[in-house]
């Protein structure tokens, strides 16, 4: 049955509000929150009582609409730089106009902010600053090369921050695990602005590529690299994450590799493919975290 031109219209329209919100990374986060409080942040617990505590699945839910609103109020502030650095997805979020996006961000930030009201005061409180985070990175901090990097990539670890604080769970290796996590995440935000540079020129975004040119950008990637290196080599080294360190292992390989081709890179294409391959590592580390008890998934499965 062919759809009639006002259902299309409809259709394209949800596809814009998702492609704005970024629902393929809500998904993987989610998906990442849930199988952290599994495997590593409350490993002695049942699976039924973690996939069945209310609270969890309100701080879950919470964080996944602050990410969403987040997303939104970010492509407000960006809207004319990402013409330029992103045309093709700047046409299809424009099928949405801006005054419902706001209308949408304050929705969903309520939201958060009442599914937070059911767990504690503290998390009402968390959240609300969380929200207040990402509209003051979006609207200015995102602008001063470096601390926007950092700000951008501390908020990005922000909902596994919460899970973590739930659980009560200080050991070690959990920070260990943040460590490499975040200084992906923090060299992946570097190498955006090496991608988005045309954008950011046009909009007189203080970026540290343009301020201090690609080389010195391309040297601190390197470094964060190199950083990262160290927390992977102790997750196989030092602390047991089962066969998690299969992973770990394909990470430094992976990375060494990404230095060469950082090394070589020239133009915007090389900085896409450099920004994938750190997309992957990162994506594949939350499947990965399965392999941290293999018996365990498979009785559960059983």
């Amino acid at each position: 049955m062919l759809l009639s031109r006002k259902n299309k219209l409809l259709l394209f329209k949800l596809l814009s509000l998702f492609s704005v919100v970024r629902g393929y990374n809500i998904l993987v986060i989610t998906l990442a929150q849930y199988l952290a409080s599994i495997y590593i942040l409350s490993p002695d617990v049942p699976l039924r009582q973690v996939v069945l505590d209310l609270n969890l699945f309100l701080i879950v839910t919470a964080s996944a609409l602050v990410i969403a609103s987040g997303y939104i109020i970010n492509n407000f502030y960006d809207a004319e730089k990402d013409l330029i650095n992103k045309p093709t997805k700047s046409m299809l979020d424009r099928l949405v106009s801006q005054r419902f996006k706001l209308t949408t961000y304050f929705i969903l930030n309520f939201l958060a902010v009442f599914a937070a009201s059911y767990i504690s005061f503290r998390a009402v409180l968390f959240f609300s600053a969380y929200i207040f985070g990402i509209w003051f990175y979006s609207h200015k901090l995102k602008r001063i090369p470096f601390l926007g990097n950092l700000v951008s990539a501390t908020l990005a670890i922000a909902p596994f921050f919460v899970v973590f604080v739930y659980y009560q769970n200080f050991k070690t290796v959990i920070f260990v695990h943040a460590l490499f996590l975040f200084l992906l995440i923090l060299a992946r935000e570097m190498i955006k602005d090496l991608e988005n540079m045309a954008g950011d020129m046009a909009q007189n975004y203080k970026t540290i590529p343009i301020i201090y040119g690609p080389k010195v950008s391309k040297f601190l990637i390197g470094l964060l690299i190199v950083l990262t290196l160290v927390p992977a080599l102790l997750l196989i080294k030092t602390f047991d994450v089962g066969y998690m360190y299969l992973y770990f292992m394909a990470c430094i390989a992976l990375l060494l590799l990404f230095l060469v081709l950082l090394w070589k890179s020239q133009g915007k294409r090389d900085y896409v493919w450099l920004h994938n391959i750190l997309k992957f590592i990162i994506v594949a580390g939350v499947f990965s975290i399965l392999l941290i008890d293999v018996d365990l998934v498979l009785n559960r499965i059983l």
